[in-house]
């Protein structure tokens, strides 16, 4: 067990981490799609509901 931290830990010394600009671009990116994403599927459940609607009325 303790081997394996250890070589988690050599291991995660050679991780190129992101600089604050790049992470901050990243992070917006991440959250801009999450929420293209969420309006888009809300938009499509809605779609199908009001045809659903329309159907069984």
């Amino acid at each position: 067990m303790f081997k394996f931290l250890k070589n988690v830990s050599r291991e995660m010394q050679k991780v190129s981490w992101p600089k604050g600009n790049e992470l901050t671009k990243y992070t917006i990116t991440v959250l801009t799609t999450v929420a293209f994403v969420a309006v888009f599927f809300a938009a499509i459940d809605q779609g199908i509901s009001m045809i659903l609607e329309l159907f069984f009325e």
